[in-house]
């Protein structure tokens, strides 16, 4: 079992923690609706896998930096957390992207 490739996307998920807290952007700015809106969208994106598993679009590579561990078919333990890696970075770039805009036009 290898923990490289889950290694760091946890590392990436928590560099995108930190610098959402600093600048309080998504999650540390409303909690709640930012936990329901990961939550719907890693769910989604999840669906969206499973049904490209089961047409076999979607298969599981043979990569030694993966961890092996299966949690259905042709879908790795590594998948739903790059899905929330996914979805968490989409929001912090969104929010950051909106607060520039903003300044750029003098809004507070």
């Amino acid at each position: 079992m290898n923990l490289v490739y889950l290694g760091a996307l946890l590392a990436a998920i928590a560099g995108m923690l930190v610098l959402d807290a600093r600048h309080r952007l998504f999650l540390w700015r409303s909690p709640g609706r930012a936990l329901a809106t990961l939550a719907i969208g890693t769910g989604a994106l999840l669906v969206v896998d499973l049904v490209a598993i089961a047409l076999g679009i979607f298969r599981v590579g043979d990569s030694p930096l993966m961890t092996g561990i299966m949690l259905a078919p042709h879908l790795p333990l590594e998948e739903p957390v790059f899905l929330l890696f996914l979805c968490l970075l989409t929001m912090v770039v969104h929010e950051l992207a909106r607060r520039m805009r903003r300044t750029d036009r003098g809004e507070v």
